[in-house]
């Protein structure tokens, strides 16, 4: 039998995680949002979708939101509908990171894009596409993240490949 040991001390020896969120956002054609890591950022020069890590005490889709509207100025519905979860080992040297991946509606002809400071273009692509962009993880995670949201499911990735 196992000595009972205070919650406190339990709580240390618990796997630590860091959490971020990314929104997925089509437009009529089914092309994929993307944004183009600026200068001075780790992944300078890649794409990827809009995202970022929570804040203090913020949840998830709270953090999509906010993440959305920062890097494109661009306001997402009020109710999350998750696409996806990625678990990845290590990043950057951080320790393990959960991703939440949500769809964020489909782009009109109107909506505008306004990048931060912390990217320095966007773009729509399609799946095709994809292959001659230098993206900041696998193309296969935005595949499976895509087929996700056409179909109303949600996928489950480790290191951005499916689980089967």
């Amino acid at each position: 039998m196992t000595d009972w040991v205070p919650r406190a001390e339990w709580i240390r020896t618990q796997p630590q995680a860091l959490l971020a969120s990314c929104v997925l956002m089509r437009d009529r054609e089914a092309r994929l949002l993307l944004l183009r890591h600026g200068p001075g950022n780790p992944y300078a020069g890649s794409w990827w979708l809009p995202g970022g890590m929570l804040d203090h005490g913020e949840d998830p889709w709270a953090a999509a939101r906010r993440e959305m509207r920062e890097e494109t100025g661009i306001e997402i519905g009020p109710e999350p509908v998750l696409v996806g979860i990625d678990h990845r080992v290590d990043v950057l040297g951080t320790g393990p990171v959960l991703d939440c991946f949500f769809d964020g509606g489909t782009l009109t002809d109107e909506t505008r894009v306004r990048l931060s400071q912390e990217h320095d273009r966007h773009g729509l692509f399609s799946l095709d596409e994809l292959d001659g962009l230098r993206l900041t993880a696998r193309r296969v995670t935005l595949t499976a993240l895509h087929a996700a949201a056409r179909t109303g499911n949600v996928v489950c990735l480790r290191e951005g490949l499916p689980l089967r």
